[in-house]
């Protein structure tokens, strides 16, 4: 990755805003948006900045004195500048979808984010809230930790009762819980991958690596599918997976020859 996307909680926090114009409106806007106060350049407690100068020596020498001062900085159309940038946004409060382009280009960001609106349900924000309310109940349900993922990910899985595209989701979530446990067994899952790139994954393949416990795996499968699998999913290199691979949803991956 280019860069480490990351969440910050601003409710209420001071950040640096320098500049006027519709591009500085845009960035105060946001910065409101997500709770934080626009301020000036001397406040000593903001620990990021965004720098929207229409000059752009004025700009550039704005941003080295808040980076040298050890703040964050965002100059607007200067991606060489940036030590972040802010992505196209679909919200779907608490649920946010960011689509960076690493700066590349704002116009490809707005279009993907305008496609995602039109398949994210408005309602997804609910079903994330209706499932914070229920973690004890879903921790007593589930007491460990594997089980519970497992759970989850299957209540959630495409046409299952909390699936998140279903109308309705947020109001399933009890009914899932006091339903029959849908234990899902141990099992090994072969996949042929016709090729190194991941956009040759089939949705079921996609959807098997992001649930997966354990990838066993030749060793010239490619890093990029590989890191299409869970981040917190085993990885063995192996010639082949053992006879008993171990609990929940292992996948053996091999090229096809």
């Amino acid at each position: 990755m280019h860069s480490l996307p990351l969440f910050l909680s601003l409710q209420g926090r001071p950040v640096i805003l320098i500049g006027e114009g519709g591009a500085a409106d845009a960035k105060r806007r946001l910065i409101e948006r997500a709770g934080a106060i626009p301020v000036g350049e001397e406040d000593s407690a903001a620990r990021i900045a965004f720098v929207a100068c229409e000059e752009a020596a004025e700009g550039e020498a704005v941003a080295a004195r808040l980076k040298a001062r050890g703040l964050l900085v965002n100059v607007v159309d200067r991606p060489a500048l940036c030590d972040f940038t802010t992505p196209a946004i679909v919200d779907r409060d608490p649920v946010i979808v960011a689509i960076g382009t690493g700066g590349r280009s704002a116009g490809l960001g707005k279009v993907l984010r305008q496609r995602l609106e039109t398949l994210l349900p408005a309602g997804v924000g609910r079903l994330a809230d209706a499932l914070y309310e229920a973690r004890e109940a879903i921790r007593r349900r589930w007491p460990a930790p594997d089980d519970r993922r497992r759970a989850i990910d299957a209540g959630l899985a495409e046409g299952g009762p909390i699936d998140p595209f279903r109308d309705g989701a947020a109001a399933s979530v009890p009914h899932w819980l006091a339903g029959e446990a849908d234990e899902v067994g141990d099992q090994l899952v072969r996949i042929r991958l016709r090729s190194d790139h991941p956009d040759d994954l089939t949705l079921r393949e996609a959807r098997l690596l992001g649930q997966a416990d354990r990838i066993f795996h030749r060793a010239d499968i490619a890093p990029a599918i590989l890191h299409r699998a869970r981040a917190d999913a085993e990885r063995l290199a192996c010639d082949a997976p053992p006879p008993a691979p171990g609990p929940g949803l292992s996948l053996d991956l091999e090229r096809m020859r």
